[in-house]
């Protein structure tokens, strides 16, 4: 069977079903922050948060490449993600762009921009922004992990609002963040049968996200037929249990290459296909 339809979707004739609610987000941030951490209450840093592992011998992050994602609410195309990596010295810069086309942007517009920066060789965040455009939506945040002096400082305001915020928080040594954590995985030994912990920050939030390898699937894309180790992402916190179920296909080669991720949410299902990936 194919596992397209081991998911259940629903049939076109229920497309007067009501939009998401503003709240709900409906872009990469549904799978990229379906490790979702806002509802998560802060966790004691230093005592039950892992360290961040360093990636495998001989893997390095790429110099340059730019991974094109065609994004489906259910069986209607709602989108595109666009991820670039570029190097710049010890760091690794990784900017996402997602925007809603066609009906759903009509029905409810997006278009979040996400920068994250990073060290190449062990890949502890050191910046991460986003700015958030959803519906009638609108806010930019800026988070700095300081891991010399061990804190995080987040600076967030709202762009309908005017209303801003400023929190520093103590943090342990070395932790990913959402944008990054979905890639970062790929520097990892991915093995069936073999579970692995990543710490992810958002916010003032960090969460221990443990990424189960499940099985092999082939997936087809675009691109083509991909042989890939299907990873479900999930946290003892249990937000991703309550919101809803994520899984993300890697090749199964050296480079764990995201070439398909899909979250299952209580409101339809998002996927996200590969359908380019360019040295630019």
């Amino acid at each position: 069977m194919d596992r397209d339809e081991r998911f259940p979707r629903c049939n076109r004739k229920r497309m007067k079903e009501p939009r998401p609610p503003v709240k709900t987000r409906t872009t990469i941030a549904a799978i990229l922050s379906a490790l979702v951490l806002a509802a998560v209450p802060p966790l004691a840093f230093a005592q039950q948060s892992p360290a961040l592992a360093p990636p495998r011998p001989g893997f390095s992050f790429p110099q340059k490449r730019t991974l094109t994602y065609s994004v489906d609410w259910r069986v209607f195309p709602a989108g595109t993600a666009v991820l670039r990596f570029e190097a710049a010295g010890d760091r690794e810069n990784l900017t996402a762009s997602a925007d809603t086309s066609g009906a759903i942007n009509l029905l409810f517009h997006v278009a979040d921009r996400f920068q994250s920066s990073f060290d190449r060789t062990r890949g502890c965040t050191y910046d991460f922004n986003k700015q958030t455009v959803e519906g009638r939506r609108q806010v930019s945040s800026t988070l700095h992990l300081d891991y010399g002096q061990n804190r995080s400082v987040l600076d967030e305001k709202n762009l309908v609002s005017g209303q801003t915020k400023h929190v520093e928080s103590p943090v342990p040594a070395c932790l990913t963040d959402l944008l990054t954590g979905v890639f970062y995985a790929s520097s990892q030994s991915i093995e069936l049968g073999h579970n692995f912990v990543i710490p992810v920050v958002d916010a003032m939030h960090v969460v221990p996200v443990t990424m189960k390898v499940e099985g092999r699937e082939e997936i087809k894309t675009p691109l083509g037929v991909f042989k890939t180790l299907r990873v479900q992402p999930t946290a003892d916190a249990g937000v991703v249990k309550n919101r809803g179920n994520i899984w993300i296909w890697y090749t199964d080669d050296e480079r764990h290459l995201p070439v398909q991720m899909r979250a299952r949410l209580f409101w339809g299902t998002i996927t996200f296909r590969l359908t380019g990936n360019e040295a630019r």
